[in-house]
C-alpha cells in the first residue's frame, strides 16, 4: 500500500537524524582520542614514532570510509568478532576521523612558533609540561576552525552506514521513499535536515577562523 509523505514521515526522518548525530559525536570522540596520540607521535622527537604515525595517516586517508566500514563489519566477523551494525559503524567512522583529525592537529601543533618551544625549554619544562601549558593551548585555537569544518564532512559520510543496516537519516529516507514513491519530497526533506545539521557547523568554523585570524594579528 502506497502511503503519502506527511507529518509522520517527517517525524521518522527527524528520529533517524538523531542516529546521524550520535554517530558523528561517537566518531569524533573516539577518533579524537586516538587522533591526539597519532598527532603527538607525528611530531615526536623519535623517528620511529613519526614514521608509524605518518604511515597510519597515509593509509587511513588513502582508504575510502566505505571500505573501512566493510572491514569493520564483514571483515571482523570472519575472525570471530560479530559486531552489531551500530558498533561497526562507530568504529569505522572513528578510524576515518582519526586519520584526518590527526593530520589537522599535527599541523596545528607544528604551526606554534619555534620561539614558544625555546622559551619553555629555557624554563626547564619537561616535554609533557611544554605540551600541557604552552603548545596544546595555542594549538587548540589554531585547530578549532578546520576541526569543526571536518565535522561537516563527517556528518555527510555517516550516510554510508545505511549499507550495513543502520537506520540513520539516509537509510530512513530510502525506506520512506520505498513506501511513498515520492522521491522528490522525501529527499528534499532529507537534504533540508542535513543542511540544518551542517550549516551551523559551517558558520561556527568560519567564526572560529575569523577569531583565530584576529588573534594572530594581535
Amino acid at each position: 500500500m502506497i502511503r503519502d509523505f506527511g507529518i509522520q514521515e517527517i517525524y521518522i526522518l527527524l528520529a533517524a537524524a538523531r542516529w546521524t548525530i550520535l554517530l558523528t559525536v561517537s566518531a569524533t570522540v573516539l577518533g579524537g582520542v586516538f587522533a591526539l596520540f597519532i598527532a603527538l607521535a607525528r611530531v615526536s622527537i623519535h623517528r620511529w614514532l613519526r614514521v608509524l604515525a605518518t604511515g597510519y595517516i597515509a593509509v587511513v586517508q588513502g582508504i575510502p570510509a566505505l571500505i573501512l566500514l566493510f572491514l569493520s563489519y564483514y571483515g571482523l566477523s570472519k575472525t570471530g568478532y560479530d559486531l552489531s551494525p551500530m558498533v561497526a559503524a562507530s568504529i569505522s567512522l572513528a578510524i576515518y576521523a582519526s586519520g584526518y583529525l590527526a593530520d589537522i592537529w599535527r599541523g596545528a601543533i607544528q604551526s606554534v612558533p619555534l620561539q614558544q618551544w625555546e622559551a619553555s625549554t629555557s624554563l626547564a619544562m619537561t616535554r609533557g609540561q611544554q605540551y600541557r601549558y604552552i603548545i596544546l593551548p595555542q594549538s587548540v585555537r589554531i585547530a578549532l576552525p578546520p576541526t569543526v569544518g571536518f565535522l561537516v564532512q563527517l556528518v555527510k559520510n555517516t550516510s554510508i552506514v545505511s549499507i550495513v543496516g543502520v537506520v540513520e537519516l539516509a537509510r530512513a529516507a530510502q525506506l520512506i521513499n520505498n513506501a511513498t514513491f515520492q522521491p522528490f519530497r522525501v529527499f528534499i526533506a532529507v537534504g533540508l535536515i542535513y543542511f540544518l545539521i551542517c550549516y551551523p557547523l559551517s558558520l561556527a568554523s568560519k567564526r572560529f577562523e575569523v577569531k583565530f585570524n584576529a588573534y594572530r594579528a594581535s
